[in-house]
Parts: C-alpha cells; sequence; structure tokens
C-alpha cells in the first residue's frame, strides 16, 4: 500500500539535460540523476570531458549521451533542445549548472572578463531555460533547477566580483521565471552552494580549502553528489509544490559568515 515510499525520489524514465557536466558540480548532478533513473544528456563545451562524463554514467549501466554546446550562444542552446527532443521525445528535467568562476580584482578585470563570466553563468542560465521551455510547455509539466552559490546573495569575496553578481542575478532571474510557468506545472528552483570539494576548487582555492573546511560547521566541504541529491529532491514529485525558492547547502558556512 505504501510502496511508493520505496524510492520517493524516482525519476526513472525522465529525460534530464545537465549543462557544465563534464565535470564538477555538474557530472556529480549528472550521476546522481541517472542513478535513479534518469536518462541524462551531458552538455559541455570540452567534446572529450562530456563524453567521458556520458560514458561513466553509461558503464553503470545507466543511459546518457554526450552533447557539445557553449551556453552563451542561442544557437547552440536551440540546438541543444532540439537535439534531445529529436533523440527522446521529451525534456523534463534541466538542471541550468554552467559556469566559470576566473578570479580577478575588479581594478584590473577587463571589460570582456566581467562579459565572459556574466555571458556563461548568467546568460548561459537564461538561453537554457528559453531553449527548453517551449516543450516543458507542451507536456505541461517540467522541473528546472539552477545551480547558484551563497557568493553575491549571501556572501562576498574579494576577486570575485563578477561571479557575486552572476550568482545573485541568477536568483532573481529564477523567482521571475518561476512566475511565468507555475500554472504549468513547471517549477524552477535554484540551489546555493558552498565551496565544493571538486578539481576546479582545488585547483582554485589551492591550500585554503583546509582552512575552508575548517571554517565549516559541519566539518566538511560539500561534494558534488551533495549538490546532485538536492538537485534530484527538486526534480521529483516529492517537490512538486516548491517553486521560486532556493535550498543552501554550505555545511552551515553561510551561517558563520
Amino acid at each position: 500500500m505504501f510502496s511508493f515510499l520505496m524510492n520517493p525520489f524516482s525519476i526513472s524514465g525522465k529525460v534530464a539535460i545537465v549543462t557544465g557536466a563534464g565535470s564538477g558540480i555538474g557530472r556529480g548532478i549528472a550521476r546522481v540523476l541517472a542513478n535513479n533513473g534518469a536518462k541524462v544528456v551531458i552538455v559541455d563545451n570540452d567534446e572529450r570531458k562530456a563524453e567521458e562524463a556520458a560514458a561513466e554514467i553509461r558503464a553503470e549501466g545507466n543511459v546518457s549521451r554526450s552533447l557539445v554546446a557553449d551556453v552563451s550562444k542561442w544557437s547552440d542552446m536551440q540546438n541543444m533542445a532540439a537535439s534531445v527532443v529529436r533523440e527522446y521525445g521529451r525534456i523534463d528535467i534541466l538542471c541550468a549548472n554552467a559556469g566559470i568562476y576566473p578570479p580577478s580584482n575588479i581594478i584590473e578585470m577587463s571589460e570582456e572578463q566581467w562579459d565572459r563570466l556574466i555571458d556563461v553563468n548568467l546568460k548561459g542560465c537564461f538561453l537554457g531555460l528559453k531553449s527548453c521551455l517551449p516543450q516543458m510547455l507542451k507536456q505541461n509539466c517540467g522541473r528546472i533547477v539552477m545551480t547558484s552559490s551563497i557568493t553575491g546573495y549571501r556572501t562576498g569575496e574579494a576577486g570575485l566580483s563578477h561571479y557575486s553578481a552572476s550568482k545573485a542575478g541568477m536568483i532573481g532571474f529564477m523567482r521571475s521565471a518561476a512566475l511565468e510557468v507555475a500554472k504549468n506545472n513547471i517549477t524552477v528552483n535554484a540551489i546555493e552552494a558552498g565551496t565544493v570539494s571538486t578539481e576546479g576548487t582545488r585547483r582554485f582555492a589551492g591550500e585554503s580549502l583546509k582552512q575552508q573546511e575548517d571554517l565549516t560547521p559541519t566539518g566538511r566541504l560539500s561534494s558534488a553528489e551533495d549538490i546532485g541529491n538536492v538537485a534530484l529532491f527538486l526534480a521529483s514529485d516529492l517537490a512538486s509544490n516548491i517553486t521560486g525558492t532556493t535550498i543552501v547547502v554550505d555545511g552551515g558556512r553561510s551561517i558563520v559568515e
């Protein structure tokens, strides 16, 4: 009688797109979704990384394919959505995760550096939604999960003003987008991630990662899978009446800061 509780997070058979999934947080999100039954499309601008991530999922007995695209280009996002619909017939989940974070102080930052980061992180999120929403509206259902950050919306960090602006902007965009599609059984939410232990953050932060870990109340940094687990919840039917909001995954770090 209560058999549905055996796997309340089941997204079996759902078609999920994860951008920036060739590595880092996106790769972790993709694996979690695939391990819970989704057919996952790995989208990345690096063909080798994208296919490696998809092959890893297939090796675990799940369904995945790779797709090369630049999230900051409308033509690429149009082609992405069209390709997924041609192959699978639908788009159930979009995890708009692609992002970059090259540090630069304001005085040294070029206009090109600012524009590139905003184009990938914020414009890329907009274009991803714009490309996938027509199919979701046609289906009258969909789940959209954005990877934002505590940096920008709750905290700040020197050298990351452009990153902070993109992630704070994402939250404002998410709330308004959620209102536009709420009547169509489409939810739009975001994850505010703290520092996540990935290859990229280890390369960027170096020895300061240990200090950040020590300052985290739970005593550890989040993993990519921690973010993936929250994405899974927001993509599942358990979160069907949650929209226009964020979930913080930072081990309590923003409370301290």
